[in-house]
């Protein structure tokens, strides 16, 4: 809209606010309104009665939004709106001077609360005929009028509160989510995982390849970080004897936004004793497919033009196994070798890249996209699996799994690492390999202090909600399921 025109607006809105005070009606001193009725339960239990039928006997109290107002005469129209919507009539006999307030002083996106009786037009819509009305806040902005019209994505992010007013399908995206995550939590706690929470702020930060987000704490003076991951502190809890444990919450990473990133998103990541990556695995699919049916209702999607199946068991196979499908064996292929035929390929490479980071390289461009179906990828290079336990017949390689669903990363799991010496030393490792500029884990003295105590063999995993829900909704940016997501500073 405008400028202009919008200034023109909001100064006519607010005259109709100051009359509105000056007979008493200021609708910012209501405190409260009686809603006894929401507008999805008044639709389920009205919607069969019959065409020109009254139910006069029948006080209806509800409240909302005015999304379209239509005056005929002495009748006047309008849409009102809880998340559902429905007609309301008012009139001028019944109403009296009242329906002169409504005419002159109520507009497009004010909040009204309401009380009436349910009948059914001539042309079968069931309204709600106003015997009362009052109203509870004014819109001193219009709401806009084209809003699917609008070419500026990121207005819609911005102003989020007007996108779930108008735009049907952001409002169903947030309920779903909802769900999933409420699903989530009863499927892990069936199965008799505990949900515990672990700080948010920590003196170092660890359990993923990422860089933080630093603050300072002024009383201790020290630099603390955002969590990059819980997984350090939650296998402390394993430690402590707590055998099935997860939670559910934000982490943070200091990097780039895209369609499939933003710097603060949410994890579930639990752990469970005495299991390994293949109980882990189970678990997953079982889960994803529980999440689906209650709360999309169905397995079978459709995401980005491809129909996928989440009905278990999903396709399983190794990452080397991937890699060979597109021409590379990578364990008959020396280090050397690798970088040349990545070159060729015309694929980004450095001379610091290990044989498992260029493994992981050819995966990440050759193979994920390709992974449409859910799929299981197993077995990742020790380089880039700091907290994974070996496989015993080949120690170069972990027991690491991840998910794809649509190209997407879904999940991480491990056959966590538990041998204090072992992880020691790949935290030194790590630690060499971070001066060289690198995004790796910092040495942890604490976490190996809580190893060296003895921790049981343990399965962990880690489901990012943002993209679980991204593939559930048919959604193509992960801004689209977050309510607010990050956003560059707005322009004046």
């Amino acid at each position: 809209m405008e400028g202009e025109s919008l200034r023109q607006i909001m100064e006519e809105r607010l005259k109709k606010l100051q009359k509105l005070k000056e007979m008493g009606l200021d609708p910012f001193s209501i405190t409260k309104f009686e809603k006894r009725d929401d507008i999805e339960s008044i639709r389920k239990k009205y919607e069969n009665i019959k065409v020109d039928e009254k139910i006069e006997e029948v006080e209806i109290s509800t409240a909302g939004r005015i999304l379209n107002i239509r005056k005929h005469g002495k009748l006047a129209f309008a849409d009102l709106f809880d998340g559902k919507k429905i007609q309301i009539l008012f009139d001028e006999s019944t109403l009296k001077e009242n329906y002169k307030i409504f005419i002159e002083l109520v507009d497009i996106g004010d909040i009204i609360g309401v009380k009436g009786f349910p009948f059914k037009t001539k042309k079968g819509e069931l309204t709600i005929w106003v015997k009362e009305f009052q109203l509870l806040a004014k819109s001193l902005r219009p709401l806009p009028s084209k809003w699917y019209g609008l070419k500026d994505e990121d207005l819609r992010y911005r102003m989020r509160y007007v996108d779930l007013i108008v735009n049907e399908k952001s409002r169903e995206i947030l309920l779903t989510r909802a769900k999933i995550v409420k699903s989530m939590r009863e499927f892990l706690e069936k199965k008799g995982f505990v949900e515990i929470e672990t700080p948010i702020l920590q003196p170092i930060y660890g359990g993923a390849f990422a860089r933080p987000f630093i603050t300072h704490h002024n009383s201790l003076d020290m630099d603390l970080y955002l969590r990059i991951s819980d997984e350090l502190y939650l296998k402390r809890l394993i430690v402590g004897g707590i055998e099935k444990v997860y939670e559910i919450g934000r982490n943070f990473r200091n990097e780039g936004i895209d369609t499939k990133h933003n710097p603060e998103f949410t994890m579930m990541e639990c752990y469970w004793a005495y299991a390994d990556y293949k109980d882990i695995m189970k678990l997953t699919e079982e889960m994803i497919a529980y999440i689906a049916e209650n709360s999309i209702g169905k397995l079978e999607i459709e995401y980005g033009g491809h129909k996928i199946n989440l009905r278990p068991p999903w396709r399983k196979i190794k990452m080397r196994d991937c890699i060979k499908e597109e021409g590379i064996d990578v364990e008959s292929l020396s280090r050397e070798d690798l970088i040349r035929i990545a070159k060729e390929r015309r694929l980004e490479v450095n001379e610091n890249l290990t044989k498992g980071d260029l493994i992981n390289l050819f995966f990440e461009e050759l193979v994920q996209p390709k992974l449409i179906q859910p799929t299981f990828v197993m077995d990742y290079p020790l380089e880039i699996s700091p907290l994974a336990k070996r496989k015993k017949d080949d120690p170069n390689f972990v027991e690491r799994f991840e998910c794809f669903i649509a190209g997407m990363e879904i999940a991480n799991a491990f056959s966590e690492l538990n041998d204090p010496l072992d992880q020691k030393e790949r935290f030194i490792q790590q630690s060499k390999r971070r001066r060289e500029g690198l995004e790796f884990h910092e040495y942890d003295e604490d976490f190996i202090r809580a190893l060296e105590y003895g921790m049981p063999p343990t399965g962990g995993l880690g489901v990012g909600i943002d993209r679980l829900v991204m593939i559930l909704t048919n959604s193509h940016s992960i801004r689209e399921v977050i309510a607010f997501p990050t956003l560059r500073p707005e322009k004046k």
